[in-house]
C-alpha cells in the first residue's frame, strides 16, 4: 500500500477521493497575490502531488488571481479521470491584494466562467461558495440569495456539485434546504475546534468536511504539546496535526498546501503516522489550553 492510500478514502460529490489531498493556494506569489517566485518549481510540485496519488486538489481563480488555476492547467491537463478539482467563488482580489466579497449573481457567474477558462474545463467538479460576511471568520446571515444563484449555474450544467466555505452551522442547515451540499470547508485544527459538532453532524449525513489552516494559518498555532509530541514521534508538528485530523473523523479531507516538493512529501507522509490513544488524549488537551 502506498503512503497516501493509508489516509483512506471518502466520497466527494460523484467521486471517491483519497483523504489526503493538496491545496494550491501557496503556489501563487506572496500573500496569495501575483505569480510564483519559481514557476517551474510550482509546476513540479503539482506533478509530484498527482504522481504520488493525490486525486483531490483545492484551488480558486482568486488565488493570484488566476495564477494557481493556470498553473494547474499547465501542469496537469489533460487531467486524469479520477482527479477532482475543487474551486471556490464568492470573493475577488483588489488591486492592492485585498480580499473582497463578490456575491452578486453576475459576479458568481463570471467567477465560474473564469475558473472554467483558466482550468481548461467544460464543467467544474465541485464549487465551494465562500461566504464573506465576517472579516475574521464565519458570521451569521442568510446565504439564500448567493446559493440560489450558484444552484442556477449548476442547473445550467456548469457545476456538478456545490459546497460551502467559511460558514456557520445555521448557514449549512439553510444551504442544505436549497441545494445538495457535498462538502463544507472551514477553519479547524487542534486548537480551533468550534466545528466539532458540525463535523459529527456532517459525518452522519455523509458530507465531507475540509479543514483549512491545520497549523493556524495567518496566526500560527504555538503549542509546546504539539512540538513535544512531534519530537517524540520523530515527525514535524504539521505531520502530527494532519495525522490528528485524519483520526478525528472519517469525513475529514485534508488539503495541506506547499510550494516545495520536500514539504509535499513530508505532508503526504502524515498518512503513515500512528497516534496512540495516549497521544490523542494529549493532543486533545491543546484546545483546552488555547
Amino acid at each position: 500500500m502506498s503512503t497516501i492510500q493509508k489516509s483512506g478514502t471518502f466520497t466527494l460529490g460523484s467521486h471517491t477521493v483519497k483523504r489526503l489531498g493538496y491545496g494550491a493556494m501557496q503556489l501563487a506569489g506572496p500573500h496569495v497575490f501575483g505569480p510564483p517566485k519559481d514557476r517551474d518549481a510550482a509546476i513540479a510540485v503539482l506533478r509530484e502531488a498527482v504522481a504520488s496519488g493525490v486525486n483531490h486538489i483545492d484551488t480558486s481563480d482568486y488565488y493570484g488571481p488566476h495564477v494557481t488555476n493556470q498553473l494547474i492547467r499547465e501542469a496537469l491537463a489533460p487531467y486524469q479521470q479520477d482527479l477532482v478539482i475543487v474551486t471556490k467563488i464568492g470573493a475577488r482580489r483588489g488591486s492592492d491584494g485585498s480580499w473582497l466579497p463578490a456575491y452578486s449573481a453576475k459576479e458568481l457567474e463570471q467567477a465560474v466562467h473564469d475558473n472554467l477558462r483558466n482550468l481548461g474545463l467544460e464543467v467544474l467538479d465541485v464549487v465551494n461558495l465562500r461566504i464573506m460576511f465576517g472579516v475574521m471568520g464565519p458570521a451569521e446571515g442568510s446565504i439564500e440569495t448567493q446559493l440560489t444563484a450558484l444552484a442556477e449555474l449548476q442547473r445550467k450544467g456548469l457545476v456538478r456539485h456545490i459546497g460551502l466555505s467559511n460558514v456557520t452551522p445555521a448557514q449549512v442547515e439553510e444551504g442544505r434546504g436549497i441545494a445538495e451540499i457535498v462538502c463544507v470547508q472551514n477553519q479547524y485544527n487542534l486548537a480551533h475546534r468550534d466545528d466539532d459538532g458540525l463535523i459529527d453532524e456532517l459525518a452522519r449525513a455523509g458530507i465531507a468536511y475540509t479543514p483549512f489552516f491545520p497549523l493556524g494559518g495567518f496566526s500560527p498555532l504555538q503549542s509546546s504539546t504539539l512540538s513535544d509530541v512531534a519530537a517524540r514521534l520523530g515527525a514535524t508538528p504539521l505531520q502530527v496535526a494532519l495525522a490528528w485530523l485524519l483520526r478525528r473523523s472519517p469525513n475529514i479531507l485534508l488539503i495541506p498546501g506547499t510550494s516545495s516538493i520536500g514539504h509535499l512529501r513530508e505532508n503526504l507522509a502524515a498518512a503513515e503516522l500512528e497516534l496512540s490513544a495516549d497521544v490523542l488524549r494529549e493532543l486533545d488537551g491543546v484546545a483546552k489550553a488555547a
